[in-house]
């Protein structure tokens, strides 16, 4: 499935896009929670609301607190679920496992509810979650699709077993910035070179030999 993401601070442009974008061949859009100007909880779902009514396409809901310095209350994802049909699911980094589990607890039984943050991908899966957005899925797709695939069907040994694997290179993908340390390993696995835009800068060389370290960890276990 092609997801495309379409998000903003600024709801009327949001719109605009939806509106004017070709995405007939889109399967669903991914749209973050406005951020820097911090709106309520009412904010968030009025901005929602409108992105509903702009386009039949479905549409998920991205919660990341760390990006945009506000985040959306479990109440306001399962009022979202419940009103607006094309609002089908939730990618959900707020980091809080109460949070993820209120919101699969009292979600309507078609909405899914999706990790995005790849070190507690296996806790929501377990709960009841539905799948995973994911980072160090770019660099390991077969490590990690095993985990997920694995949790998915309950076998949790396996699963476990490709989590611990990952684990230790999760939090230094992010010590300096997304997509900077995933780019890092892509590079080193040969995949892409390591190019970013301004303000974002290569990592570190003491990170760069941590990554490459791990790197060579994953592929060589």
């Amino acid at each position: 499935p092609v997801v495309f993401g379409i998000g903003g601070n600024n709801t009327a442009a949001v719109v605009s896009d939806l509106l004017t974008y070709k995405l007939d061949k889109v399967d669903a859009i991914l749209s973050a929670s406005p951020y820097y100007n911090k709106p309520t909880q009412n904010g968030i779902y009025a901005h929602y609301q409108a992105l509903a009514g702009a386009t039949d396409k479905p549409i998920i809901v991205y919660n990341v607190p760390g990006r945009t310095s506000s985040n959306i209350a479990a109440d306001t994802t399962i009022r979202l679920a419940n009103d607006f049909s094309n609002i089908v699911a939730v990618k959900e980094a707020s980091g809080s496992m109460e949070q993820i589990m209120d919101i699969i607890q009292n979600k309507p039984d078609d909405f899914l509810v999706i990790s995005g943050d790849d070190a507690i991908t296996l806790p929501i899966i377990s709960a009841g979650g539905d799948g995973v957005i994911s980072v160090v899925g770019n660099a390991f797709p077969k490590q990690f699709s095993k985990m997920v695939n694995a949790a998915m069907k309950d076998e949790m040994t396996a699963a476990r077993e490709a989590h611990y694997l990952l684990l230790p290179i999760i939090a230094p993908l992010f010590a300096e910035g997304n997509p900077a340390g995933v780019k890092e390993c892509l590079a080193e696995l040969d995949i892409m070179s390591n190019h970013l835009r301004l303000p974002l800068v290569n990592v570190s060389s003491e990170l760069q030999s941590k990554l490459i370290e791990l790197c060579r960890n994953i592929y060589n276990s």
